[in-house]
């Protein structure tokens, strides 16, 4: 019995990578996101679901134990939820369409990129501001938006968008939220000209 325990929990619990720990059974959509991030192959992530995420679906967030390691050594856990509610039916996250699952990921990826880069006081100071201003809130979840058209998943982006904004059952409220916090597609189409525009500059130079 204790054999097929452990056995089952690794086929639950599957390393991706040496640094990245994922669920099996999203473990294609994760593999996807990650290879638009090739900075992110040597930084410990552990992908997890939690059965309830207030207000979200995803949450990236610097591994407590690490924290007070330096950046360099620092390893993170994006928190996946286990439900969507959509209308007045909850739906199992890994049963979303998966390029859009794999845009959520993108963008949770896009935060751990942005937490990377700063020191740990920096990083209480940030998480501080995330929970007592609105406007840090937007400036954090548009940088990471950003991360990720950046790193070229702007289609997997627009998609997630696309499955919030233009699904009539999702809530009104969680739709609200997406506008006020996050960028909008046309914002995003906006980035994606300016990227191109910078890489056919930087190949006729």
């Amino acid at each position: 019995m204790k054999r097929n325990l452990i056995y089952i929990a690794i086929l639950i619990y599957m390393p991706l990578h040496a640094q990245h720990t994922i669920p099996e059974v999203i473990a294609e959509e994760i593999k996807t996101a990650l290879t638009y991030y090739p900075e992110l192959e040597n930084t410990p992530i552990e992908f997890k679901f939690k059965k309830n995420i207030k207000k979200s679906t995803m949450q990236a967030q610097p591994d407590f134990g690490s924290f007070f390691k330096s950046k360099r050594k620092r390893s993170y856990v994006i928190l996946i939820s286990e439900t969507v509610k959509i209308s007045d039916t909850t739906f199992l996250t890994k049963d979303i369409p998966s390029p859009v699952l794999i845009g959520w990921i993108g963008h949770e990826l896009g935060h751990v990129m942005d937490y990377r880069m700063r020191s740990n006081l920096n990083l209480i100071w940030f998480g501080f501001k995330y929970l007592v201003f609105d406007k840090h809130i937007i400036e954090a979840e548009r940088t990471a938006d950003t991360f990720a058209v950046q790193s070229g998943m702007s289609e997997y982006i627009l998609k997630t968008k696309d499955f919030i904004l233009n699904n009539s059952n999702i809530d009104e409220e969680y739709k609200k939220r997406i506008v006020k916090y996050y960028l909008s597609p046309e914002e995003i189409m906006h980035l994606i000209e300016k990227k191109d525009k910078e890489e056919t500059l930087n190949a006729a130079l």
